[in-house]
């Protein structure tokens, strides 16, 4: 590997897009707001926060199951604004399409952003489009970016996070990622796999009708679980124990990953959130997720505990554990 390039791997969710995060970007960008590598930038006002984020989205193909690439664009702007704590309001959309582009296609992909933002009751309120020659990218690019308010009372940090605490996720892992992989025809696999490519902001909002106990919140898409569970307890003075018996995971889904060699921890995600809270209010927001049709099957799938510090460890099936690192980057490239 060539230490002075750019490879896949940098743009995958683990530790070599960490340590380009750190080494290029935070180093030159830093401030107050940045350094905090929350989903959303959080700006602090006398009577509300700001919340407001960006991401740029490359899936191929643009067309999968569950989903296309205008769908990700919408849902993943509104997931990352929700976990912040906040009630997305509006959003911009940014098109780079490839010369060629059939427009049939692009309207296609615009109808699916219409949908999901009148569904969650949010406006798309600005963009941008470019054209560039043939060749030059993949079909059609989009960043979006969107902005939402989050009250005072809500309260999310991971400095809050304190032993015992219980993480929570609404549902089953590992089915965008595969989803997208298997579209790809590659394998030659069948499958009935579809992306859980969702909004979540309607599940996260009846849970910030008591937000007191929830301490963090964390939507695990590129890297998937185990990269966002290392990002929580990174230089922290606590750990985190998941229980393989716990986690949610349709039997497809773990069948393909085990055909193929890949461990759905690392999987990315797009209809899921982590939740982490006080003992004493997991039964409550359970309940509460449980009554959203993207939080029926919400689980406990683990604890903080005091040691080791710094680490995310996995008691197994078998009755064995073992230490869930980040990886090393995303088990296949351009699935969001």
């Amino acid at each position: 590997m060539k230490k002075n390039k750019i490879i896949l791997s940098h743009g995958s969710g683990g530790k070599l897009m960490y340590a380009l995060i750190e080494n290029i970007f935070l180093k030159n960008f830093k401030n107050e707001i940045l350094e905090k590598l929350y989903d959303s930038a959080i700006i602090e006002f006398k009577e509300f926060d700001l919340c407001f984020t960006t991401d740029s989205y490359t899936v191929n193909p643009i067309f999968f199951p569950g989903g296309d690439i205008g769908k990700l664009a919408v849902c993943g702007t509104i997931n990352d604004l929700s976990v912040s704590g906040a009630i997305p309001f509006y959003i911009s959309s940014s098109f780079i399409i490839e010369e060629g582009l059939d427009i049939s296609i692009l309207e296609r992909i615009v109808i699916s952003m219409k949908k999901m933002a009148e569904r969650s009751k949010i406006k798309i309120v600005t963009g941008d489009t470019k054209v560039v020659e043939k060749g030059k990218i993949d079909k059609i690019f989009i960043n979006t970016s969107g902005i939402g308010i989050k009250k005072k009372n809500v309260k999310l940090s991971i400095d809050r996070i304190e032993e015992n605490d219980v993480v929570i996720i609404n549902g089953e892992i590992a089915e965008h990622g595969l989803a997208v992989l298997l579209s790809r025809n590659t394998f030659n696999i069948d499958s009935d796999i579809k992306s859980d490519c969702a909004p979540l902001n309607e599940l996260i909002n009846l849970l910030l009708e008591k937000p007191e106990g929830i301490k963090f919140m964390r939507d695990p898409t590129r890297g998937g679980l185990s990269s966002t569970l290392n990002e929580i307890v990174k230089n922290s003075n606590f750990g985190i124990v998941i229980y393989e018996d716990k986690i949610p995971i349709k039997k497809e889904v773990l069948s393909i990953c085990e055909i193929l060699g890949f461990d759905p921890l690392n999987i990315a995600n797009e209809g899921k959130v982590i939740i982490i809270c006080g003992k004493k209010e997991s039964e409550w927001i359970l309940k509460k997720m449980r009554e959203n049709k993207y939080g029926k099957r919400a689980q406990i799938i683990g604890e903080v505990i005091k040691e080791p510090k710094g680490k995310v460890i996995m008691e197994t099936k078998l009755g064995t554990t073992r230490i869930i690192e980040m990886s090393l980057g995303e088990e296949f490239p351009r699935i969001c």
